[in-house]
């Protein structure tokens, strides 16, 4: 056992600091830098989506206003009684036959603003490229393209804003118009389908120039590359417009890389950490708000989207059918097999005008009817007749 020697004195001893060298407080070394508190910190904003709904709601005044002018039991040749859910009114649908998808004729398509490569490019009418996006042919054509612009439309708004996703949105279904005219110059198209690819053409090329931002990338580039194949590939089946679903397709994918591209993550957290540190001191600085690669994606992709587009409009001002200079891109757009026809149906029909009336048969399946000749002046509605009566 160890004792204390009692004849020891203890001493105590106090250190006071000088009063002209003020107490300092250590400072963090620049290896670990003061922790941020991120608990409120979101890395980029989040927008307000308001355009997208906005965009859903004008898709559906526009079908029924489109419903209201083509008022069926009114201009139906073959009677109210053919029309679909004639409890509707003028707001019912055209015979089954005639357009499956429960919607207007195509006259009225027409009229409001269709795309028909003839009016564009014999009357100048290049604003059909931009009214057919806002068209639909029939209230299950209108339902399915409006459910899909609400999933992914909200998303991408909420990330990049309504004025980004805006013109992502329009400037695609252009050029989804744009190319659907330069490889389907007969009919009329219609539909919201080029910009809704557009949209997720976007979604892949913001994905790829913001390559370091996203964990688990590799795993959202395979889900979103097999969407976008599967929903190609039903445009292959006969009466789908793929020219405008891939037009669509690969404007939103160069205008993706040009209004999604984010500033690299060091930069922003940078940012952050100097703005909220209180010590002076923000860990090392990161000079360049986008990595090179970023700049180089957005200059190609600019200068690739400017010339596709205007190379597209020339050629279709000047009647040029790329059929003619691709023998195979047809099968792009409709793959014939047993089961279905890719050729357009036509046909064709006898006119016989007895005093005010016209007697119109039709030479497919020989069936005639006797119209008022003031309802069927018109090329336009010749045509209408003969397909009701061809289709009956």
């Amino acid at each position: 056992m160890m004792g204390s020697d009692p004849s020891s004195t203890n001493v105590e001893v106090k250190v006071h600091p000088r009063r002209d060298t003020p107490a300092r407080r250590p400072l963090p070394s620049p290896e670990n830098p003061p922790a941020v508190d991120d608990h409120n910190f979101s890395l980029f904003r989040r927008w307000f989506p308001w355009l997208v709904p906005t965009f859903v709601v004008a898709n559906i005044v526009v079908f029924i206003v489109t419903m209201y002018i083509n008022n069926c039991p009114k201009h139906s040749f073959t009677g109210s009684s053919s029309c679909v859910a004639s409890f509707l009114g003028r707001f019912s649908f055209q015979p089954l036959k005639e357009n499956p998808l429960l919607g207007p004729s195509s006259s009225t398509l027409g009229k409001m603003g269709a795309l028909e490569v003839d009016k564009v490019v014999h009357k100048h009418q290049v604003w059909r490229l931009f009214s057919c996006i806002w068209l639909h042919g029939g209230v299950v054509h209108v339902f399915a393209n409006m459910l899909s612009l609400v999933f992914i439309g909200i998303r991408l708004e909420q990330e990049f804003g309504f004025v980004r996703i805006g013109f992502l949105y329009v400037i695609s279904g252009f050029g989804g118009s744009l190319l659907s005219a330069l490889f389907i110059p007969e009919g009329i198209s219609v539909g919201a389908s080029g910009a809704l690819f557009g949209l997720l053409g976007g979604m892949l090329s913001e994905l790829l120039i913001n390559w370091t931002i996203y964990a688990n990338k590799l795993a959202a580039l395979l889900t979103l590359i097999v969407i976008v194949v599967i929903n190609l590939a039903v445009g292959i089946l006969p009466h789908v417009d793929n020219f405008a679903h891939i037009g669509g397709f690969f404007s939103g994918f160069l205008l993706g890389f040009i209004f999604l591209i984010r500033p690299q993550f060091k930069w922003v957290s940078s940012r952050h950490r100097r703005r909220n540190s209180s010590f002076g001191h923000s860990g090392p600085s990161v000079r360049y708000k986008h990595k090179p690669y970023q700049y180089v994606l957005w200059v190609i992709s600019f200068v690739l989207l400017i010339a596709g587009l205007a190379t597209g409009l020339v050629l279709l001002l000047r009647s040029v059918n790329l059929n003619d200079h691709c023998s195979w891109c047809h099968y792009l757009s409709c793959v014939p097999t047993s089961k279905w026809s890719c050729k357009a149906q036509q046909f064709y029909c006898e006119s016989t005008q007895t005093g005010n009336q016209l007697n119109i048969t039709c030479l497919s399946n020989g069936k005639s009817n006797i119209f008022p000749l003031s309802n069927a002046t018109s090329t336009d509605a010749q045509q209408q007749i003969c397909s009701q009566l061809c289709n009956s």
